[in-house]
């Protein structure tokens, strides 16, 4: 006769509870209007962003011994990734102190970023703490030390709040080829010796907040979707930034964000001055606001690949094919998507001239 006691059954059910809880996240994008190609995206994006959150809830949950991974890059995306960049994340607590340390690399923009993550609760991810590295000191051979925590320190500090959750890293380069990504580490500074031995209800908690995250991401980013659509058809015109900064959007970027949707034989024509600034790029992105696959498809642009137009400005082209002038970015076999224009520490922002023409 099967043992029936419930130290037995518990990890089945917590198995079998998770299963359940996964099937109903994905509804919002099982149930979303799209093509084939699109659906078929669809349930890739659902597995990525379990890959994710798994990465997120289960083997990096521990804030006490924090640990740096990606949860966004070439195969994982959630929110118009930036193909630009390099993320690192670590989940951290308010109530500890931490050093970050290593070697900031030869990226032109790099920064940290303490954020209260509430993507599974309302869709947010407060930012309760910034540092920039035009306001560190780092060392001629490049090293550098960061001390993140509530209290305020001496030198490059980060600030932590009561709910500070997750550390984010953010790498922008120019050419990903040529230039060196920064090392990083993280160590807690009063945490303790050891890390705790695995236990099913913990295990139960995280495999909850991993389905939460994937529901939570994926209805966020479709409603914004739909609201680019709606509002911003072939236009790149979203000056409020509210939304963007309530979902730990980076305070030196300003975003414009647009829906584009072009038929057979046409494109969309982008024009744009471009103002001083640190950097800028635009991007090009499918439905689920997954940037398009830049490994294989030149979909973005930024401010060192860029061919300038003779006033200084310059032209971009979303279509199927080259039309032979303007900065060409393939559409990847797609005829609709969102798109994204970066302005990185500009002292003033552009709202580009947008336009569908004939190919």
């Amino acid at each position: 006769m099967p043992d029936s006691s419930p130290e037995k059954i518990w990890p089945e059910k917590v198995w079998k509870d998770f299963c359940q809880q996964l099937e109903q996240a994905g509804t919002d994008v099982l149930n979303w209007e799209a093509s084939p190609m699109e659906q078929a995206e669809g349930l890739r994006y659902l597995s990525r962003l379990l890959r994710i959150s798994l990465d997120m809830n289960l083997e990096n949950a521990d804030p006490e011994f924090p640990y740096f991974y990606q949860a966004s890059h070439e195969t994982a995306k959630i929110g118009a990734d930036n193909p630009d960049n390099i993320y690192l994340n670590a989940t951290i607590s308010g109530q500890n102190s931490y050093r970050v340390y290593g070697n900031r690399g030869s990226a032109p923009v790099f920064s940290f970023g303490s954020k209260a993550n509430r993507y599974a609760i309302d869709g947010t991810m407060a930012s309760t703490g910034e540092l920039d590295v035009r306001d560190m000191h780092v060392e001629a051979d490049g090293s550098f030390e960061v001390i993140v925590s509530k209290d305020k320190q001496d030198g490059n500090w980060l600030p932590l709040a009561e709910d500070s959750s997750m550390l984010l890293v953010r790498q922008t380069f120019l050419d990903r080829k040529s230039e060196e990504p920064a090392k990083v580490h993280i160590e807690t500074l009063d945490g303790p010796a050891t890390p705790p031995l695995a236990e099913t209800q913990n295990i139960a908690a995280a495999l909850t907040k991993s389905t939460a995250f994937v529901q939570g991401t994926a209805k966020l980013f479709i409603n914004w979707a739909e609201t680019f659509r709606r509002n911003n058809l072939n236009t790149l015109d979203t000056v409020d930034q509210t939304m963007f900064f309530k979902a730990g959007g980076d305070a030196m970027i300003f975003y414009l964000h647009g829906y584009w949707d072009i038929p057979t034989g046409k494109a969309l024509k982008i024009k744009t001055s471009i103002p001083e600034c640190e950097g800028w790029n635009f991007q090009l992105n499918n439905i689920w606001m997954e940037s398009l696959d830049y490994r294989y498809h030149d979909i973005h642009v930024n401010n060192a690949s860029a061919k300038l137009d003779e006033d200084g400005g310059v032209t971009i082209i979303v279509a199927e094919s080259d039309p032979g002038f303007g900065n060409w970015l393939d559409t990847a076999g797609h005829t609709r998507g969102t798109m994204l224009l970066r302005w990185t520490g500009a002292n003033e922002h552009p709202v580009p001239i947008c336009e569908v023409i004939d190919l």
